[in-house]
């Protein structure tokens, strides 16, 4: 196991939300992470890149035992302008292309056993009512079609032989930031209802599920290819905002129009009403066992751990 062997890991994207919290996870396991950064290195453990130039010093992934990119701009982050637009594409394109053809340039002896690259759920589309597993195909919009392009990206590596795993991350929830941050303050103001419609589907995994996966795929020899980094019982919008208002001890009585969400947010107003209902079909098949099965569990961690 990753665990046991103190894995050398080369990660991308390690200054997020996700990147910080996997980077402690994986250093408190026993494993020595190296972190790219586009500024000069400061410290030991950085390594200075330029990915918008596929500018990566080949010795610096071959010091790696693995390689995590989890890089890309926050697609909630700002209204989706045109160039916003593109920025989302290529600060996911660039990143995943430059590791992956540095990776495949390699000696085969000096590769990293293992690329382990962000994906999303975004992949699917919207899908309704409709579960859908890691075998579904591409959907449709803006989102499916950057992570379509972005899984592309691996196949160079993969194309090498290194074993490459696309993990399709949904919803992680913890109040230090994702998509559960800035819902916190208007429930607690009795501010919050249903999103649209509030039958949309959000697939959701709880932060320390999300990482106990991340680490769990690093180890696991015998996996590969897209896996869904969701937890088992994903809800409604509806249902989500209930049971966070429910915990917060606030009412949930004020619904956001689709239109105004749209007004609002632009773009982005798609990727919030659109319904993605996932299962984790190769975890619960790999025999991963989720510490945050259900919503109210999950949610309860994401307000207090």
């Amino acid at each position: 196991m990753a665990e046991d062997m103190g894995m050398r890991i080369l990660m991308a994207g390690a200054s997020g939300f996700l990147g910080k919290g996997l980077v402690g996870r994986l250093t408190s396991d026993g494993h020595q992470v190296t972190r790219l950064v586009r500024r000069p290195a400061r410290t030991p453990d950085e390594r200075q890149w330029n990915p918008s130039a596929a500018q990566l010093d080949p010795a610096v992934v071959a010091e790696a035992d693995a390689v995590v990119n989890l890089a890309g701009a926050g697609v909630g982050d700002k209204r989706w302008t045109d160039g916003y637009k593109n920025l989302i594409r290529s600060s996911r394109v660039d990143t995943t292309t430059t590791l992956a053809i540095t990776i495949a340039g390699l000696p085969a002896a000096d590769r990293p056993s293992v690329l382990l690259n962000s994906s999303a759920i975004g992949w699917y589309g919207d899908t309704g009512d409709r579960v859908v597993e890691e075998d579904a195909p591409a959907g449709e919009g803006f989102l499916a079609d950057v992570s379509r392009v972005w899984e592309a990206a691996t196949r160079p590596a993969e194309d090498a032989g290194v074993r490459v795993v696309r993990l399709r991350t949904g919803l992680p929830l913890h109040r230090s930031g994702g998509m559960l941050q800035p819902q916190l303050l208007p429930v607690k103001l009795g501010l919050a209802g249903k999103l649209g419609s509030g039958r949309q589907w959000w697939s959701w995994i709880s932060l320390r599920d999300w990482l106990d996966a991340s680490a769990f795929l690093l180890a696991r020899d015998d996996i590969a290819g897209p896996v869904n980094g969701v937890g088992p019982d994903p809800a409604t919008n509806a249902e989500f905002t209930r049971e966070l208002a429910r915990q917060l001890h606030r009412p949930a009585i004020l619904p956001v129009p689709a239109l105004a969400l749209k007004v609002a947010l632009g773009g982005f107003a798609q990727d919030i009403l659109a319904s993605t209902r996932v299962r984790p079909a190769v975890l619960t098949k790999a025999g991963f066992e989720y510490r945050h099965p259900d919503l109210r569990s999950a949610l309860h961690a994401a307000l207090t751990e």
